[in-house]
């Protein structure tokens, strides 16, 4: 319990600000190459033609949905293999990244059938066209959901390990190898045959597929990595390490649920407005993503930082860290929030083809859904980086509870309002997102601050 944490060895202002350094910017810049394949997929769309930017953004906010809940168990591994690490318990810390495979597979298996058959089950009330497209898009797509949430769980293994170089190498590769083999297969370049969207489903599970196979080679041939047993007794289950990993993962994926949830309803009220405007949605949702993952990547170091000062029984270190990482979060969305509300025409002009007839009508109405998004950095960052530390200190329960409620009993209900009844359409629904994070952004912060011993 944080209650138990000690004052003993604090680490200065300088050695934190230079932890969140040395870890985040290789996390950071991993999450961002992350978003790259994402980001290529919905750039090429756009130059195929707008109907296939809007069935792949529906898609691409299904499976990222159903990604995101899955890597609560990679998240797991993240606090309990930095303590172990710090500890220098090398059976803990592989046994419980062992178990987040384990827990990872089971997951994949389960959510496989709802992507198969998504067209009947999930796109109710879409346009049809755009249904069906997103469906093909899934039923490729869908087997990437294993080597994704496998990569995720090798990388929470070696950020408490401190070797985020190799992840962030390995996933800058994976996105080249995205971006050509999109280019290949979208539009038929070199001989290959133009298979369009599902061309684009077919490049991302080969990206995933390559951060994985880099990330295990790494994990096998590292001296510091290797010797840990990873993969030694694969096979051989350590149910006392998967009852952590589950204890604490399930709760973080019910969280994710509800935060990545209510990105996922609003590209579905905002499909319900139309072809144009799911559009414009999914180029200023990827817009927004790109910043998101510096946040993330701050609020991954939070949790290592804060995990390992959890071991080491040392209160003041802990305090330290969160307030370095959260200046560093708000710092960047000062950066982000001048990027959108000063160059929007410039930023949504990299998704759209010049010579697609609909283009025009799509810059305006992006261009407002951007300034929702400036207007939501600051809270985005502030709510994950809360979670990170949460999780850090192992509280994941109450922070469930917490997100639950506010993201959809208030966030959602007001995008629907604002969008619906209020005469806003796709700008309302997206200010709704603002309210449920600002929210959430207030109550996490205040929920770890609570949970701090004041001595």
């Amino acid at each position: 319990m944080v209650s138990s944490i000690s004052t003993a060895s604090p680490i200065t202002w300088r050695a934190h600000l230079g932890a969140v350094a040395r870890l985040g910017l290789p996390l950071v810049g991993s999450h961002l190459a992350q978003v790259a394949i994402g980001a290529t997929d919905t750039l090429m769309l756009g130059w195929y033609g707008v109907g296939a930017l809007a069935a792949g953004s529906l898609a691409a906010s299904v499976f990222n949905l159903l990604m995101i809940v899955g890597a609560g168990f990679a998240f797991a591994v993240m606090p309990l293999a930095a303590g172990a690490a710090t500890r220098g318990d090398d059976e803990q810390l592989a046994g419980v990244t062992r178990m987040g495979f384990w827990l990872s597979a089971l997951y994949a298996l389960l959510v496989l059938p709802l992507m198969f058959w998504s067209g009947s089950l999930l796109f109710f009330g879409q346009d049809p066209a755009v249904a069906a497209g997103a469906q093909s898009f899934l039923r490729i797509a869908c087997w990437a959901m294993f080597p994704a949430l496998f990569a995720m769980v090798i990388k929470s293994h070696l950020s408490a390990l401190e070797r985020t170089r190799i992840i962030l190498l390995v996933t800058l590769m994976a996105a080249v190898f995205n971006g050509i083999a999109n280019w290949l297969l979208i539009f038929g370049k070199l001989g290959f045959p133009e298979l369009g969207l599902e061309g684009a489903a077919i490049a991302s599970l080969i990206a995933h597929g390559a951060t994985l196979g880099g990330l295990v080679a790494y994990s096998r041939v590292s001296p510091r990595a290797s010797r840990r047993g990873l993969f030694e007794g694969f096979w051989r289950p350590d149910w006392a390490c998967c009852q952590q990993v589950f204890r604490l993962g399930w709760p973080i994926g019910i969280t994710l649920l509800a935060e990545a949830g209510l990105f996922a309803f609003s590209a579905i009220l905002v499909g319900l407005l139309g072809e144009t405007v799911l559009a414009a949605h999914g180029i200023a949702i990827q817009l927004a993503s790109i910043s998101f993952m510096v946040h993330l990547g701050l609020s991954q170091v939070a949790t290592v930082r804060a995990g390992q000062a959890m071991s080491m029984g040392d209160l003041v270190s802990l305090r330290r860290g969160a307030v370095v990482v959260a200046a560093c979060s708000v710092s960047f969305s000062m950066l982000a929030i001048g990027a959108f509300v000063f160059s929007p025409e410039f930023l949504i002009g990299l998704f759209l083809s010049a010579d697609d007839a609909r283009s025009p009508a799509i810059v305006p109405i992006a261009i407002t859904l951007l300034t929702a998004a400036a207007l939501f950095q600051l809270a985005d960052g502030a709510q994950v980086v809360a979670l990170g530390l949460l999780r850090g200190v192992q509280d994941t329960r109450i922070p469930m509870i917490m997100a639950a409620v506010i993201y959809w009993c208030i966030g959602a209900p007001a995008g629907y309002v604002l969008g619906f009844h209020g005469g806003f359409g796709g700008p309302g629904v997206w200010f709704g997102l603002v309210v449920g994070l600002g929210l959430a952004a207030v109550a996490l912060s205040l929920r770890f601050i609570r949970l701090l011993p004041q001595r």
